[in-house]
């Protein structure tokens, strides 16, 4: 089945080709560590875990790099309004960062590189472009010469010629530059704040020329995917691209931006302070839940975030666990099929075997279509919405063995995908007085004592276990 991915750069959903065969490269735009990361953060690196997974499970050897921005000028302005070193400040939101995308079950890129632990490396470059006339010191600083690189505004549409207004977004307004556009690749120390020793200079990197410089370094002057928000197309993405090219030639294979989650209309920003942080929002709902609900479209949409499409998520995510827990509960049960022992011999059965074979070719499909884990997620629910249908009356014995096992091996190889439902299992054994609930409720239901049972069962729920009533008598499973 082959891979199509939607490359920003062509406008165009493409079949992907990666450089080499043996491997896939790709780079994440990391967080800029001046506060803790919030839910549009985690949109980004959530779709950039789904990418990685899904390679992984096409078959791909990955080599996934996402960087820290751990100095810059926001750091700056925070460590001072608090008292603290930029260091101090940059390391305990590179620590939360970790600690959330954790929670999350995002898998941890392979390198994690820091601005400044890459300093050497980002003059190096800077000198090379400096060589080759594509940048220019002045005043201690150095700045990219925009005119100098003909193709600049291919990535995000902007023309050279909408950008002569010295005031624009992204663009810095310095006498010391040639051009407004022009923009720092190196600027000079100002008094108390952190820098380093250049040609140029005491000072520190500009923003774009990071990502160049330790992307090339550990994924070669040409990888397969650049990832990031869409909000970094411009003038992030763009500089990007310009100085790399510049220097080194393609530089990007497929450019791949995520949608931005908005909150009332606007997008999440630290800089507004107009954001939901995932520690509040993790401390009111499950982890497995919030990642659900960040796969649900597809990962290019724009989402908006809100309590009620939350609580949307947590209620559709619930119907999907209870489902696996009742699946894996029939698994490991002895009397699944019992009444069957050649295995799967009813018509019904194979009907649901075949239509489990089906959702997962579904959703192999929807995978390779440019990553589309909501439309991978619904043919789940569609796969579950069968299998309820062959359960309904009819007792787990005469059930076909081979069907249900079939349908719970393709929802976890499927789920194990798009890192959900992870902590779901079958209950082996139940707590003591759980037990002994079931078993007294067993009772006051064979006496038709229903107020008792009723009593029973809305203690069991209240203590976060489902209760089933079956032939076989009262089932539970975590809830």
């Amino acid at each position: 089945m082959e891979l199509r991915v939607h490359n920003h750069y062509t406008g165009k959903k493409e079949p992907f080709r990666p450089g080499d065969a043996e491997r896939v490269t790709m780079y994440v735009c990391g967080m800029t560590v001046q506060g803790k990361p919030h839910m549009g953060h985690m949109l980004a690196f959530v779709s950039a875990d789904l990418i990685r997974r899904s390679l992984e499970y096409m078959g791909y050897n990955v080599l996934h790099v996402q960087n820290f921005t751990d100095i810059d000028d926001k750091i700056i302005v925070r460590a001072k309004e608090e008292g603290r070193s930029a260091a101090e400040v940059a390391q305990e939101n590179i620590d939360a960062y970790m600690h959330a995308a954790e929670l999350l079950n995002i898998r941890p890129a392979h390198l994690f590189p820091k601005v400044t632990e890459h300093i050497p490396e980002i003059v190096a470059y800077i000198e090379r472009l400096i060589e080759k006339g594509h940048a220019y010191p002045s005043e201690g600083n150095v700045y990219f010469d925009v005119r100098s690189y003909a193709r600049y505004g291919e990535l995000s549409g902007r023309k050279l010629d909408e950008l002569q207004v010295a005031v624009r977004e992204g663009i810095e307004v310095d006498a010391s530059k040639r051009e407004a556009f022009d923009f720092a690749l190196w600027k000079a120390a100002k008094e108390a704040e952190p820098a380093w020793e250049s040609p140029w200079g005491r000072g520190r990197p500009g923003w774009h020329i990071e990502c160049s410089a330790m992307s090339t370094k550990y994924l070669g002057a040409t990888f397969d995917f650049h990832g990031g928000g869409r909000d970094l197309i411009f003038p992030h993405h763009e500089n990007e691209m310009a100085q790399s090219r510049a220097l080194e030639g393609e530089f990007v294979r497929y450019w791949m931006h995520n949608g931005l989650l908005n909150l009332e209309g606007q997008k999440m920003s630290k800089s507004t302070g107009h954001f939901f942080g995932v520690e509040e929002v993790l401390a009111e709902y499950d982890p497995d839940v919030a990642r659900f609900y960040l796969l649900q479209g597809h990962f290019r949409n724009q989402m908006e975030y809100g309590r009620e499409r939350l609580d949307e998520a947590k209620a559709a995510h619930g119907r999907m666990k209870r489902a696996i827990a009742h699946l894996e509960e029939l698994c490991a049960s002895n009397d699944l099929g019992a009444e069957i022992p050649d295995g799967v011999t009813g018509e019904a059965g194979v009907e649901l075997e075949e239509r489990a074979a089906r959702a997962l070719v579904s959703f192999q499909s929807a995978l390779s279509d440019d990553f589309n884990a909501g439309a991978a997620i619904g043919g789940f629910f569609e796969l579950i919405r069968e299998a309820n249908l062959y359960f309904e009356g009819r007792e787990r014995a005469r059930m076909d063995a081979a069907a249900v096992r079939r349908v719970l091996a393709v929802l976890r190889e499927g789920f194990d995908v798009l890192g959900l439902f992870a902590d779901v299992g079958a209950v082996t054994e139940l707590p003591p007085e759980i037990a002994e609930m079931v078993r007294r409720r067993d009772g006051a239901r064979a006496d038709r004592d229903w107020a008792q049972a009723d009593a029973l069962r809305d203690e069991m729920l209240s203590r976060g276990w489902r209760v089933e009533d079956t032939p076989q008598g009262t089932k539970v499973a975590p809830d």
